[in-house]
């Protein structure tokens, strides 16, 4: 039967759908036996493309691996649809925006006569949810327990949200004041990474205002680096640009248009008096509030007006883009005429060095850029030596004396000194600005913004000390990724957890106000536990009494609900979260907010116990895109290769925690390859399943106990992956890396004999096991064909002791690698051999290889072992020369194959071999010791070494 994946897996899908193969119920097992597994939930925007295939497919192998060890499996999921993105792609729809209906019906094929259906928020969710995201799952056969599914603005999800919220209140994990958070000008809200078009990784940064003086008025400059203010030499505007004279709490200052809006929305009282012309400012001389010189303004189109106040003050001594700057206003006396400079204003200019840095002179940003090569402010590489004398800086460079009390200081211990200082005195201010661009999905700008809002006290040191323990216990993979949660840990600080509208759940105490996405998806994992039987009791009953007897027991609560208390039991028996696969970029948010809510609501034994991190898609080379139609859709992807082919390309192409690129070229071999593996696996399929193979196992050689051993090695290394998370090695093991045996052991043995038929259909048999999770519909039809059972029903195998050959496998090794070397003689000489003869090294050179095992591999060592036999002694160089190549052979060896190289007679295996040989090269084959003085043509023989026989061609 021809391999028609569409059918079979049609099959398989309809079986597992009408048994409820996979709901997942308390059966009495011990904690051992129980396993959790979650993955983020979807956010039902846009359709599942083949990035998300994966991102669900991973934990399922795992969850299919830890059936087939015997446990009971909880592997559920849900919807997220709380925020706004979805209501901002309903709005664009209804709008007619052609960029989102392009989007709706070329990449996600939604038909015409359906668009009216996406128009409410629920109802563009549940078109993804149902038409995309569950069909997609249900088609690559994801092991999941649909009854435990939810959306996040369900009444019953929203009442466990209220119940969590009003805990961290009344726990003083939530405060109110002002904050700075990201705000959409356009939807006049704040907003979360997960609401972003662009910018997703931006982070605000406190910057410090110079306050310089201009006349009645502040001139205020943004810096990084407040200590430099006694190296400025200059100002710069951009003369193209809109500035205003603003009344800024009840001061006159002068700034960008943009920047009038950004201090209001920082909190600050803005009246802005009138609005002009950069050019306006350029030429007149502001004071510097440190040192009291006046410093010019000078023209400049490199001033970004968007950014921070749109003036910018200028160090050339420390600044290398400053410094280059200014040797470009000086060669540009035209322009500066032209804004009413006198050039030889600018010519007096010259950098004031404000510290000194070792490995660099008095003017470090001119040497930076000398040595660098540099010579234009437009050179790529300017930013990468400006970043490097600013680390060099503030790592090690000190202040001059006219510091005061800072003198003498290294940087980094003064800067925050230095700058508060100057605050308190009135010279300093400071304003929030982006690190880069960010735009909201509805289209809107995106500025800091400090709102009264309600945040989670990250920033409280004993609650990130107990998310520290929780890390410091919890299984990390890969094992790097521990310090990235510590990291985010440590920098995490105040989070804004609402915002005015949206869908999900209200804040318990204010319902003017959302909760928002990132804040409502910390700990439903718990809600997994409860979620099918929560819908049987009413959302009425569905208190704060109801949650705190659910999660903290009979005594946490006057008179507990014994609803309550029954569905703790159900809990307990799942929690804690096993394994949690999600996205390496989400651990600068929600996975470390996931640590902090399960570190402050649950005991310990309820903590989360391992995160596995998964890897960015790329879809032939670039990176997935929706909104560019840049994507694969895994319905066509199934459709045409299979849902096997699908799952295996996604899994054996890289680790969960490496990039992949999907490409169609190689999906399509992987379809070939599996093509082949049927067809191979169908002609040992006999017309009635056996039951077994081990009643009546028939006579076996040398070399069917060799694969049956390497099937020993390949189920250990296969398991050892699967405990690790490496879905690649574990697939390519199982899969790859067997085929190569067998493809050595199809050459060497007469595979109708019952032995090879046994050997074969016994390694078939443990090989779809291993294979099942990765390919369940190939592997349990095939399995189910050959013993009656699924392969998903059977135990997952062990490795059996009684099939191990070590001596067998380094036997075979021999065999092998003396038939390669043959090989490779025919191909430099181009002959074809009539015979073959084959030299076996003589008892003394396998006495001196016995010394190199005693010595070691120390070639001097050795050396001495070898020369204390008086026989060898007498060999002399011959001995010396041996010595050295068993050394290099034994280094490259594990001690156990030593051992079994030891024990070996060469001759006698390669006697065993010499019917295989004869037909592998169709000659006549002789296997000669050196020595017994055998026939020598070619005098080759004395080159025989042990276990490397000397070879001749006639």
């Amino acid at each position: 039967m021809d391999y028609d994946p569409q059918e079979l897996e049609e099959r398989w899908r309809e079986r597992w759908a009408e048994t409820g193969r996979y709901e997942a119920d308390p059966d009495g097992a011990d904690d051992e036996d129980v396993t959790f597994i979650t993955v983020p939930y979807p956010y039902p925007s846009g359709g599942m493309h083949i990035g998300h295939a994966r991102t669900y497919t991973v934990p399922d192998v795992y969850a299919r691996y830890r059936r087939q060890q015997g446990d009971n499996v909880l592997f559920p999921i849900a919807w997220h649809v709380t925020g706004t993105p979805i209501i901002g792609a309903v709005e664009r729809l209804k709008k007619g925006e052609e960029e989102q209906l392009s989007v709706l019906r070329d990449t996600y094929d939604v038909p015409e006569d359906t668009l009216q259906d996406l128009e409410t928020p629920m109802g563009y969710a549940h078109h993804f949810i149902e038409e995309h995201y569950k069909k997609g799952m249900k088609s690559l056969g994801l092991s999941i327990d649909w009854r435990r599914e939810f959306t996040t603005n369900d009444d019953r999800y929203s009442k466990f949200i209220t119940w969590q919220y009003e805990t961290l209140r009344d726990r003083d994990r939530l405060e109110k004041g002002l904050h700075p958070v990201k705000y959409c000008t356009n939807e006049a809200q704040p907003v979360t990474t997960h609401d972003l078009l662009e910018g997703e990784d931006a982070e605000y940064q406190e910057y410090t205002l110079v306050r310089f003086g201009l006349d009645d008025a502040v001139v205020p400059m943004a810096t990084l680096r407040p200590e430099t203010v006694r190296g400025v030499t200059n100002a710069y505007v951009n003369p193209e640009g809109t500035y205003a004279r603003a009344t800024v709490d009840g001061e006159t200052w002068l700034v960008s248009e943009q920047a009038t809006e950004k201090l209001r929305l920082q909190a600050h009282d803005v009246t802005v008096e009138e609005t002009f012309s950069g050019a306006d400012l350029v030429g007149e001389h502001v004071t510097n509030p440190v040192t009291g010189d006046e410093v010019p303004i000078l023209p400049a189109t490199f001033v970004d007006p968007d950014n921070a106040t749109g003036v910018v003050m200028s160090v050339p001594a420390h600044s290398p883009d400053d410094y280059l700057a200014l040797q470009e206003a000086k060669a540009d006396d035209e322009r500066m005429e032209r804004y009413g400079v006198d050039p030889e204003t600018v010519e007096g200019i010259e950098p004031i060095p404000i510290l000194d840095v070792e490995g660099y002179g008095e003017i470090p940003a001119r040497d930076a850029v000398e040595s660098s090569g540099v010579e234009s402010s437009d050179d790529p590489e300017l930013e990468e030596v400006t970043q490097e004398l600013y680390n060099r800086e503030f790592h090690a460079g000190r202040l001059h004396d006219e510091y005061g009390e800072f003198a003498g200081e290294v940087i980094e211990e003064v800067r925050e000194r230095y700058r508060d200082e100057g605050v308190d005195a009135g010279r300093f201010g400071t304003m929030y600005e982006f690190s880069e661009e960010v735009v909201c999905r509805c289209g809107g700008d995106v500025e800091v913004s400090k709102q009264d809002t309600w945040f989670l006290r990250y920033n409280d040191e004993d609650w990130k000390e107990m998310t520290r323990q929780l890390v410091e216990n919890m299984e990390c993979i890969p094992a790097n990724t521990r310090d990235e949660y510590d990291h985010t840990i440590g920098w995490l600080n105040e989070w804004p957890c609402i915002r005015n509208y949206g869908l999900g759940t209200h804040l318990p105490w204010d319902d003017d106000f959302v909760i928002e996405p990132l804040s409502d998806s910390t700990i439903y994992m718990a809600y997994y536990t409860l979620a099918p039987r929560l819908r049987e009791i009413p959302v009425e009953d569905l208190d704060r009494e109801f949650f705190d007897a659910l999660f903290y027991g009979a005594d946490a609560v006057e008179d507990p609900d014994p609803r309550a208390l029954d569905l703790r039991e159900e809990w307990l028996y799942w929690y804690p979260v096993d394994y949690r696969f999600s996205a390496n970029d989400l651990i600068s948010n929600h996975l470390t907010f996931y640590l902090f809510h399960h570190a402050e609501l649950f005991d310990e034994a309820q903590w989360p116990e391992g995160i596995v991190i998964m890897g960015m898609g790329l879809l032939e080379g670039e990176k997935m895109s929706s909104s560019k139609g840049h994507v694969v859709l895994p319905g066509k992807a199934i459709e045409r290769y299979g849902a096997d082919t699908v799952r295996f390309f996604l899994l054996n192409s890289a680790e969960p925690w490496q990039d992949y690129d999907w490409r169609a070229g190689q999906v399509e071999s992987v379809r070939d390859q599996l093509d082949r593996f049927w067809n191979r696996a169908t002609e040992l399929v006999p017309d009635e399943p056996a039951s077994t193979f081990d009643d009546e196992v028939p006579d076996l050689e040398p070399v069917d106990r060799w694969l049956l051993s390497k099937l020993q090695s390949t189920v250990r290394e296969v398991t050892e992956a699967m405990e690790n998370s490496e879905t690649r090695a574990a697939s390519q093991t199982a899969f790859y890396g067997f085929e190569e045996s067998l493809r050595w052991y199809r050459r060497r043995t007469d595979r109708d004999r019952p032995g090879a038929q046994w050997t074969l259909r016994h390694a078939l048999e443990t090989r779809l096991r291993l294979l099942a999770p990765f390919v369940p519909f190939l592997a349990n039809e095939l399995h189910e064909r050959l013993t009656g059972e699924a392969a998903e029903d059977v135990p997952w195998p062990e490795v059996d002791a009684d099939l191990e050959r070590p001596a067998v496998e380094v036997q075979e090794r021999q065999i092998e690698r003396l038939t390669e070397d043959v090989n490779d003689i025919v191909d430099v000489t181009g002959t074809d051999p009539e015979r073959i003869m084959i030299y076996v090294a003589a008892d003394w050179k396998r006495e001196v290889f016995d010394a190199v095992v005693e010595a070691g591999a120390d070639v001097g060592a050795a050396m001495s072992e070898a020369m204390s036999n008086p026989d060898l002694r007498e060999r002399g160089d011959a001995v010396n020369d041996l010595v050295g190549d068993l050394v290099e052979l034994v280094r490259d060896l594990d001690d156990d194959t030593v051992d079994r190289l030891q024990d070996l007679d060469e001759g006698t295996v390669y006697e065993s071999a010499v019917d295989f040989l004869e037909r592998e090269f169709d000659a006549d084959v002789d296997v000669y010791a050196e020595d017994d003085d055998p026939p020598d043509p070619a005098d080759r023989a004395s080159s025989a070494v042990p276990f490397r026989p000397a070879i001749y061609l006639e």
